[in-house]
């Protein structure tokens, strides 16, 4: 993730809604993308460099978006906040907060797809290809459970509390979990639906990953039954993607993200690192180059600081081909994402 220049100088980061050196307000223009300091025009409307905007609707009345609307379209919500199709309730006053965490890191995967060019509508635009989110709090003893089904993801907005996601992790036996892993996990199997199902690209995938045929249930049973096989670093990025091919893409291609997005705010701040955004299958091994010797900085400096691992992973030769496999998918996706 990048950072921005405010008119007066100041760096701007990408959750900001105002700068804190000049106090103007800003917002975020998806298509360009940029964020910018907001100049009021007559009838809801800021002036930009790039033309007319107008806030999101969720930007004025919730709070929980900083994200902006061309002047001239007729939509009143943001390219992040049209993928919802449930909200949280607001009248519980504790979920406005998480909502607005959840959004967040929604916004930051929104972000990075687009950086990467892949398709990204809604299900109102594209109703049998599209992507929505229902996210929802549990109901008495009725849990939440994420996961995604044909383009729809379900989040649970507990997620998005610190301590009960920790809560969870320790109980999972999980090295790491987050609210913007768990968004780049779920669009993971959306995208193993849009780029790899029904393709020529599905015989590639089962030699790496294995057959997706088998009793997804199943293999879930299996997983939770059993301890993970201490040798699982070997063949899979974390133990969970061990759990059943479509687990392991998602899980990939979640990792995949992570790179991405991290090595762009490493270029961001001009660390010293020599590859750059991957835009084809070309430069995979510069890319992985540069994520080992980012993520070992990482883990130093959190050392430094008497904190736990930034970043509690390992790639062996079979996870960097199935990263290598996710990089080539994308490159090969060669579709512009509408920001509008």
């Amino acid at each position: 993730m990048r950072t921005f220049r405010c008119v007066c100088g100041a760096r701007l980061f990408f959750e900001n809604h105002r700068c804190l050196a000049c106090k103007r307000e800003l917002g975020f223009l998806p298509n360009v993308p940029a964020l910018v300091p907001l100049d009021p025009r007559d009838g809801g409307r800021f002036s930009t460099p790039w033309g007319d905007y107008s806030k999101c609707t969720n930007y004025v009345d919730a709070g929980v978006c900083t994200w902006m609307v061309p002047a001239s379209s007729s939509k009143t919500l943001c390219q992040a906040c049209r993928l919802n199709h449930v909200i949280p309730d607001l009248s519980r006053p504790e979920n406005r907060l998480l909502w607005a965490e959840v959004e967040k890191a929604k916004r930051r995967v929104v972000y990075t797809l687009n950086q990467l060019r892949l398709p990204l509508q809604s299900k109102q635009e594209d109703p049998q290809r599209g992507i929505a989110f229902d996210i929802k709090s549990d109901v008495g003893s009725m849990r939440v459970l994420t996961g995604h089904d044909d383009g729809l993801i379900t989040l649970n907005l507990a997620e998005a509390d610190a301590a009960e996601r920790e809560k969870m992790r320790v109980a999972m036996n999980e090295r790491y979990r987050t609210m913007l892993g768990h968004f780049r996990h779920e669009v993971g199997h959306y995208y193993w639906e849009r780029l790899v199902r029904d393709t020529p690209n599905v015989a590639r995938f089962r030699f790496l990953f294995g057959d997706e045929t088998v009793d997804y249930a199943q293999a879930l049973k299996r997983y939770y039954a059993t301890e993970p096989s201490p040798d699982y670093a070997e063949s899979f990025i974390s133990t969970y993607a061990a759990a059943h091919p479509w687990e392991d893409f998602a899980e990939t291609f979640a990792h995949y993200l992570h790179m991405v997005d991290t090595t762009e705010t490493a270029h961001d701040f001009n660390l010293q690192y020599e590859a750059t955004m991957p835009k084809d299958g070309s430069d995979f091994e510069s890319l992985m180059k540069e994520w080992t010797e980012l993520t070992i900085a990482l883990n130093e400096l959190n050392r430094s600081m008497g904190l736990a691992d930034a970043y509690p992973f390992t790639i062996s030769r079979r996870v960097g081909e199935k990263l290598a496999y996710v990089h080539t998918l994308v490159g090969g996706a060669n579709v512009v994402a509408d920001a509008v």
